[in-house]
């Protein structure tokens, strides 16, 4: 009988391929992970339930809703390089003596790795994976949202991470989002991860939206906040004209 974790990480890791191919076949899942293609299908059955795929003769292809939210493990594994040098540029942005606050992304624990050198930082955050990068600086102060952990990643969310971020005012504060629109704002596919940034930009005096380029022109489920509201986009590909004029009429900072 096989392992419920060992299901857990075959299926991330599915879940991954379809992310970077966009469709997956049976026959190459149950060669590549030595398993039966009936525990294959069974596995792209439960993706499918969950939103991330739709099963097709023979396999499956990508779900490319952006209402939907992937697993944390699947999202610090895409569009690496994008991150990394979005987190370089952010990083320059932090000085030592720094108050900030990082969001639950992946995009800002690429940051977190990036500021590690920094001195005296004071950082809030709800991401549990951050608050474990960052356990070893010395000379930091760490705070925790609190708050409860969200289920399939490893973000604190709910009423309690909401009022500790609301009793702080921070230099700069760092949040990704699912989808950037010239008409609808900054969106996220989750309530209560919206809810959150909405707090940490309302902490902020300087407020950077850390967004990969895959993110313009998409809409996901919930607002965050009006595009008005952020000061600074950082991205990884240069926008087009149409964007450079709307941060430009909106007086918001691209750095790309």
């Amino acid at each position: 009988m096989e392992k419920g974790v060992l299901a857990i990480e075959r299926r991330n890791k599915i879940l991954a391929r379809l992310q970077e191919e966009k469709k997956v076949v049976v026959s190459d899942l149950s060669q590549l992970y030595q398993v039966t293609e009936e525990t294959i299908r069974r596995d792209l059955e439960k993706l499918e339930k969950e939103g991330f795929a739709k099963k097709t003769y023979g396999g499956a292809v990508l779900n490319e809703s952006f209402n939907i939210d992937l697993p944390y493990t699947v999202r610090k594994k895409a569009n690496v390089m994008g991150k990394q040098w979005i987190a370089e540029k952010v990083g320059e942005m932090i000085a030592d003596g720094d108050h900030i606050i990082l969001d639950a992304s992946s995009t800002a624990l690429f940051v977190a790795k990036e500021i590690r050198d920094k001195k005296n930082i004071t950082i809030i955050t709800n991401s549990v994976e951050i608050l474990l990068e960052l356990s070893d600086r010395a000379g930091w102060k760490i705070l925790s949202t609190g708050g409860r952990l969200k289920e399939g990643g490893l973000a604190l969310v709910g009423y309690q991470a909401e009022r500790m971020i609301s009793t702080f005012h921070v230099d700069l504060a760092v949040f990704s989002c699912k989808g950037i629109d010239l008409e609808h704002g900054v969106t996220d596919a989750n309530e209560s991860d919206a809810q959150i940034k909405r707090m940490i930009c309302k902490a902020a005096k300087k407020k950077i939206l850390a967004v990969d380029s895959s993110k313009f022109d998409r809409i996901s489920f919930t607002e965050v906040c009006e595009l008005a509201e952020v000061d600074m986009v950082v991205t990884d590909s240069e926008p087009d004209e149409r964007w450079k004029q709307a941060f430009s009429a909106a007086q918001i900072e691209v750095v790309y």
